[in-house]
């Protein structure tokens, strides 16, 4: 890869003028402005984008057709080669549109006049005429908030030549105004004209709320009266629960009996509303392969506690129905008698925070109850610009186009900018704001191709993505960038365009700030009852699965695979290129003490003689004044601090091409990176794969084993393993006690640092005996099969 390729991959600063306050709002007319004594707009880390806003309320007194006896009306606003049409109503003189606005882009106005037509829907051969509203665009007022909307009017319709009025009347308001005004989010635009049917509510801009999200902990305790079908011998029983698609099950009881005892904690997901129910059985495990049913329970989860610490929760005893009871008709039911029941402790976990995202890039850290949050430190804006360069996305009429749209999540918050149709340089100009709670955390920006404007069906394509954490950010400061949204794809790492943003980070309270940093990250249960970590990963995988659902669900929907992508839903799927970037992390993590190693070296050898002197000096200095070691340590430590001040980072950090091994990673490890789980590719494939990973992991196993290796031999000085080795180690040990207790201290910390930094004449190349010694004892890698 080139050096200019390698540049085109870096963040870029765009150096935009912005952080200026917008003007007063007001309405600005033909004598000038009308100012409101409102505080001035905060809708200031984005340009400006002017729009014209037609919005259609109703109609009244409508003529009726004379052919037909009737009347199916609607509006359709026209500006330049620009047409926006409301829904029509069928046989209705007095028809109400509630509010639909109608907003045209100022850069793309090409007239001077907006026509407003009211019609009459026809079969053949074209739609009725019934009257039209015409404005000179140089009359129309203009509004920026916060000033109160603009008052819809009633307006006499005209004919053809606008010369006399017609019957009938519509009410109307036309302004013009900027993307801050709240009518924008859900407008027409003229952008995105060709868009029709329910692909219009898939363009808008839209903020969702996650759903809260809730650990369900059941302690499954014990079981009485448990029954099998045999009953020559007791049953060797389990339990298991069922949650809407989480399926959990205890051990088996060690012992055969119908009283089962258990005391095993089973962790669950869910959200509010609850709409699953928990579906518990208890099984007897018959042989390998058929498990029997001798008990169900099925409850609703808004009857259980909801907890809020680490008290203990009151447990209760349940009825278990036998299996098959919901089969029996009639009176039977109530003939048959609850023999078995089983003993829970059930509650929802209030006090912990629910991870639906990887914990390297968690956006919030606040628990589940309400209760338990503090008040936020600050206040997060981003200013969603614009888009540069982008690829197309997908071929229409045999030339591509892209669609695209952003997507911010932080916290419980997303945002979706609206979709800008047919353009590889969408500017959105949308700025949105988070509370935020904890500075040391991040929120991620996606940007996706809207895949079903024409009512298909595909999954949105994934352009990029953008992270950026808040505690590298200074406080107060309008960062303006643009950074390059970088893919990785079975064909290798590309360059899918460029995002530009606007971030401002303000502090609330740099008190509670610094107060964070000597407090935990996550609330205090994650500590005092911590999970597993198979728990862990198990539990934020379902939850990224029902908050998926759950937006789903919105109108117009968060995609799953859009939800999917933002939260890194594959970031625990074994990759090789992942593997070799994280290795790399670690050994790049040692380069300090490598470095430092390498310098003692050059000065124990007298590579230079004059810093071997001073670090003599240096040394028989702090040995002779040992209060001065501490001291001189962190002062040597604030002032190489004060020294990378200069250099600190001037821009928020993105991905790093070269840190994640993308720029030279093989295609057959891409490859198998994108493989589905379980593999979808041939044996040999497969084979070949797996055989390399087998080396991979060998050569894990020699570093492990050797790292074990050593630390047996450690273990052994005192094992008496090898009882000559360990008889001259304890000689060593009380030797080297009574000659320490003679000996003062600052003579012994002289002589072992005169004999450590000795000149090269006076050393030898063959090991030293202490290395000789430790080498020569055993360890456990003998009994080793």
């Amino acid at each position: 890869m080139s050096s200019p390729d390698k540049e085109d991959y870096k963040l870029k600063d765009t150096k935009l003028q912005l952080g200026e306050r917008w003007p007063h709002g007001g309405i600005r007319g033909g004598g000038g402005w009308i100012t409101s004594e409102r505080a001035t707009s905060t809708y200031d880390l984005v340009e400006q984008m002017f729009y014209l806003y037609v919005r259609v309320v109703k109609a009244k007194d409508l003529p009726l057709d004379p052919v037909t006896g009737s009347c199916d009306p609607y509006v359709e606003v026209k500006l330049g080669n620009y047409k926006g049409r409301t829904q029509h109503f069928e046989k209705k003189t007095n028809p109400e549109w509630n509010n639909q606005v109608f907003a045209f882009s100022k850069e793309k106005i090409q007239s001077t006049v907006l026509e407003v037509f009211v019609r009459d829907k026809e079969m053949v051969p074209r739609d009725q005429y019934v009257g039209k509203v015409v404005f000179d665009l140089n009359e129309v007022p203009t509004r920026v908030p916060p000033d109160s909307p603009l008052a819809p009017q009633w307006y006499k319709l005209e004919d053809r030549q606008g010369v006399t009025k017609v019957r009938g009347e519509i009410m109307l308001a036309v302004w013009m105004g900027t993307q801050a005004d709240e009518a924008f989010p859900d407008a027409w635009h003229s952008d995105a004209a060709f868009v029709h049917g329910e692909g219009i509510y898939s363009i808008r801009s839209k903020v969702y709320v996650s759903p809260k999200l809730w650990y369900l902990r059941v302690n499954v305790i014990e079981a009485q009266d448990v029954e099998p079908q045999d009953r020559s011998q007791p049953p060797q029983a389990f339990v298991k629960i069922h949650v809407g698609n989480q399926v959990l099950k205890t051990k088996l009881c060690p012992t055969k009996t119908t009283n089962p005892l258990w005391n095993e904690d089973l962790i669950f997901v869910v959200a509010e509303p609850f709409e699953e129910q928990l579906v518990l059985t208890v099984e007897n495990k018959v042989s390998s392969a058929k498990d029997e049913v001798m008990g169900r329970l099925i409850t609703q989860l808004n009857g259980f506690e909801r907890r809020l610490d680490h008290r203990i929760v009151h447990s209760r005893w349940f009825n278990l129905e036998k299996f098959g009871f919901g089969a029996l008709e009639g009176d039977k039911r109530h003939e048959l008698k609850f023999s078995s029941r089983i003993h829970l402790r059930v509650c929802l976990e209030g006090a912990y925070h629910v991870m639906d995202e990887s914990t390297m890039y968690i956006s919030d850290v606040r628990s589940t109850a309400r209760q338990l949050w503090k008040q936020p430190i600050g206040i997060l804006e981003v200013g969603i610009l614009s888009a540069q360069g982008l690829q197309p996305m997908k071929k229409n009429d045999g030339k591509g186009s892209t669609d695209a749209y952003c997507v911010a999540k932080y916290g419980q918050k997303w945002v979706r900018t609206r979709t800008i149709t047919e353009s590889f340089n969408p500017k959105w100009n949308e700025q949105y704001t988070w509370e935020v709670y904890d500075p040391c955390t991040v929120i991620t920006i996606g940007v996706f191709d809207n895949c079903h404007l024409g009512g298909n069906d595909k999954n949105d394509s994934r352009i990029g993505k953008v992270r950026i954490r808040l505690s590298t950010l200074e406080m107060d400061r309008i960062y303006t960038n643009s950074y390059p949204l970088l893919v990785l794809q079975p064909s290798g790492l590309k360059k899918m365009g460029e995002l530009q943003l606007a971030v401002r980070f303000t502090c609330l309270s740099l008190a509670h700030i610094i107060y964070l940093y000597g407090h935990p990250l996550l609330p205090k249960m994650h500590y005092l009852h911590p999970f597993t970590v198979n728990q862990v990963d198990s539990l934020r995988f379902q939850a990224m699965i029902i908050v998926a659902a759950r937006l789903g669900r919105a109108e117009p929907s968060l995609r799953k695979e859009v939800v999917e992508y933002m939260l890194d839903v594959d970031s625990h799927m074994w990759s090789m290129r992942r593997s070799k970037a994280n290795f790399f992390r670690i050994v790049s993590l040692f380069s300090g003490v490598i470095t430092m190693n390498k310098w003692l070296g050059e000065v124990c050898q007298w590579k230079n003689p004059i810093t071997s002197i001073l670090v003599h000096i240096l040394y028989f200095i702090l040995i002779c004044f040992p209060e001065l070691i501490l001291p001189t340590t962190f002062l040597y430590m604030f002032l190489i601090g004060v020294w990378n001040f200069r250099y600190r980072p001037r821009h928020p950090p993105h991905m790093d091409i070269k840190l994640s091994w993308a720029e030279a990673v093989h295609a057959d490890e891409l490859d198998e990176e994108f493989d589905t789980f379980p593999t979808s590719k041939t044996q040999d494939v497969a084979r070949m794969r797996y055989d390399r990973l087998r080396s991979v992991a060998g050569r894990i196993q020699t570093v492990i084993g050797d790292i074990a290796t050593q630390g047996e031999r450690f273990m052994a000085l005192l094992s008496w393993r090898d009882p000559r080795a360990t008889s001259l180690y304890v000689l060593f040990c009380l030797v080297a006690a009574i000659a320490l207790y003679i000996t003062p201290f600052k003579i012994v910390g002289l002589v072992a640092g005169i004999y450590w930094l000795r000149h090269p004449k006076f050393r030898s190349k063959m090991p030293s005996v202490p290395s000789n010694f430790f080498r020569r004892l055993p360890s456990r890698a003998d009994s080793m099969i």
